[in-house]
């Protein structure tokens, strides 16, 4: 019996547009292994090193693609930590992030552009002090895998980028150099997959 075709043509085709039209999927930052630290300049002697205890946040991204078709975090502003409580006290304050009348930061991704398999840029919009700023971050994909303690469908990646606090209405000590302009950010995060 001869094969009709359009049937053999359809038969043919139904394994490849499986390959190449997996659905995006939803990760959802894991709040036990994500950090966002930051260093920032004092009097140019040495390097304050900080981070941010209280993260959320979830993205959702296809794989097959390398594409970001949605991500938001936030950050709660009051539990920075520098290991100094008075200082702490301090970036909290009006002087730095006034996390009285905004208590939060947040970071919306707007794209993300592959350059390899496991990196590429991430760009979005960050919030601080009530004032957005648009920024880049450098991604590394580190690992995919099911997750040694549980067993979930974990993705870990890595982020750095540098931002200018003088951008989100941050001015004090800009002169001289005592607290220095320019802050580098370093993000290390593993996110679960979670059903969309």
């Amino acid at each position: 019996m001869r094969i009709p075709h359009w049937l053999l043509a359809l038969a043919l085709a139904l394994p490849y547009s499986a390959n190449v039209s997996a659905a995006p999927e939803r990760f959802v930052l894991d709040p036990s292994h994500v950090s966002i630290g930051f260093l920032i300049g004092h009097a140019r002697f040495a390097q304050v090193l900080g981070l941010f205890s209280d993260v959320s946040g979830e993205f959702v991204y296809d794989a097959d693609t390398q594409t970001l078709n949605s991500g938001k975090v936030e950050i709660r502003g009051k539990s920075v930590f520098t290991g100094h409580e008075k200082r702490d006290e301090h970036v909290r304050g009006d002087d730095f992030l006034a996390t009285d009348a905004h208590p939060m930061m947040t970071f919306q991704a707007t794209d993300y552009t592959a350059s390899s398999d496991r990196a590429g840029v991430l760009e979005g919009d960050l919030t601080i002090r009530g004032v957005t700023q648009p920024i880049a971050l450098d991604v590394t994909l580190n690992r995919r895998a099911d997750h040694p303690i549980g067993g979930a469908d974990t993705l870990g990646g890595s982020a750095r980028g540098v931002i200018e606090r003088s951008a989100f209405d941050m001015s004090y000590a800009l002169e001289g150099d005592l607290v220095s302009d320019a802050v580098e950010l370093l993000i290390e995060f593993e996110a679960t997959h979670e059903p969309r």
